[in-house]
């Protein structure tokens, strides 16, 4: 799921996506073994030990390696917790009664195990109970081995099923990934009564035995697959083909990652794309006024660039929570902490006027109601002069000019005159409102 997240991101190609996988998988049946060992005694060492170096200097590495830490030890207890939730289910006398029934069909007993990882959630724990099972003595060892074959392919399909809504590079992923588990499934299911014989002649308990195969199969996939990966990416991409370009949603354009070791440069390129945010908000205020003159469908566009603008305030943060803020001087600092008090009072605008334009979008379908033509010049008047604020105040934000700065203040002085000369309309709550958003600190 980390993977695809980031092939859908554009952050990792889709051969050493790919790549990943196999490995992933390798690690999954290695994870399996490990819990075979009782290891309930480390994850709340790795959670102490994380969250003291964590809360003891977050943003230093120290910090980040206890983050790691905690992350790790929360994995562990969760593993240790679906074994637990897993083990009981081995007493219920219907599913003792329907593994019992498995014959060794290995086509049946291998879609059984798909199955099964598929309603756990977890090829884990569908191998972990399969050798639970069959140290049990419910089933036999070949039908063990096929449950987890049908197990590790189960996985692949429920990557595909979650990852069903997501962009064509991240369906590519877990389509190459199925593909990898269906083709070793065909490879290695018509020897499963020869690998069972083989492997029951080791003197070694069965379950035990179905924990190693599941490791030995993983691995010998992926070295055999690796070689396959770029002819399996092509034909991936083949059969998953880029969407049309229909997403006009707004991606960050000048955060580059280089410049954070400069921090003026970073700090410039992070007030770039807030003058973005700017312009988007821009586009909403003029959405809005569309809305207020009776074309309420203009509302669903409100909701995108709403969309558009958490996106890049979001971008605009995590790249600034990258800045190593102890070592900024003062001017820096103070800079670094405008930008971020302008995309929030940024975003948080474009957050009530969405809610603003849906309101009165709501209203205009629902009961046929129109602004008065008195009611919608006075609503103009301070649409125009709230306008006329925010570029000026973005204008103010990027070039820090004195005079410009002045002419803002006199503009809000304006705009409070209007706003009390009307406040006996409740229709102008909408625009005072988004007024109120639109009040940074040293701007608006």
């Amino acid at each position: 799921m980390l993977v695809t997240s980031f092939v859908a991101q554009d952050l990792v190609a889709l051969a050493p996506a790919l790549v990943i996988v196999l490995g992933a998988d390798v690690g999954t049946a290695l994870m399996a073994r490990i819990l075979t060992f009782d290891l309930s005694w480390l994850s709340p060492l790795l959670i102490f030990i994380g969250v003291i170096f964590f809360l003891g200097r977050k943003q230093s590495r120290a910090g980040q390696l206890g983050r790691v830490g905690i992350g790790l030890g929360l994995i562990l207890l969760a593993l240790e917790l679906i074994v637990q939730a897993v083990t009981p289910i081995t007493q219920a006398n219907g599913v003792q009664v329907i593994f019992a029934s498995l014959t060794g069909d290995i086509l049946l007993d291998a879609l059984i195990g798909a199955m099964f990882a598929i309603i756990s959630y977890s090829s884990l724990a569908a191998v972990l109970l399969t050798a639970t099972l069959t140290a049990a003595g419910i089933i036999s060892f070949p039908v063990a081995l096929c449950l987890v074959i049908g197990a590790n392919l189960g996985s692949g399909l429920l990557a595909m099923l979650n990852n069903s809504a997501a962009n064509a590079a991240a369906r590519r992923v877990a389509l190459g990934s199925l593909l990898f588990k269906l083709v070793g499934s065909l490879i290695i299911l018509p020897f499963v009564h020869l690998l069972a014989e083989t492997m029951g002649k080791l003197s070694l308990p069965k379950a035990e035995l179905v924990i190693y195969f599941h490791v030995f199969y993983n691995l010998v996939r992926c070295l055999v697959m690796l070689p396959f990966v770029d002819p399996m990416a092509r034909f991936c991409k083949t059969i998953i083909r880029d969407e049309p370009e229909l997403d006009t949603q707004l991606r960050p354009k000048h955060l580059d990652v280089s410049a954070l070791d400069t921090p003026t440069l970073a700090l410039a390129n992070a007030a770039r794309e807030t003058l973005r945010i700017g312009d988007a908000m821009e586009q909403m205020m003029e959405g809005l006024n569309k809305v207020m003159h009776g074309e309420p469908r203009q509302e669903k566009e409100l909701r995108k660039l709403a969309d558009d603008i958490n996106v890049l305030y979001t971008a605009i943060k995590l790249y600034l929570a990258r800045m190593p803020k102890e070592e900024l001087a003062e001017e820096e600092s103070r800079r670094w902490a405008e930008i971020i008090e302008m995309s929030l009072n940024l975003e948080q605008a474009s957050d009530i006027v969405e809610r603003m334009g849906s309101e009165i979008a709501d209203k205009s379908l629902a009961a046929r109601r129109a602004f008065s033509l008195d009611g919608l010049k006075e609503l103009d008047a301070l649409y125009e002069q709230l306008l006329s604020n925010l570029k000026l105040a973005m204008s103010v934000f990027f070039s820090g000019d004195v005079t410009s700065a002045r002419r803002l203040r006199r503009s809000k002085h304006r705009f409070r005159i209007l706003n009390r000369r009307y406040s006996h309309a409740t229709s102008i709550a909408c625009i005072s409102k988004t007024c109120r958003a639109l009040k940074p600190v040293r701007y608006i």
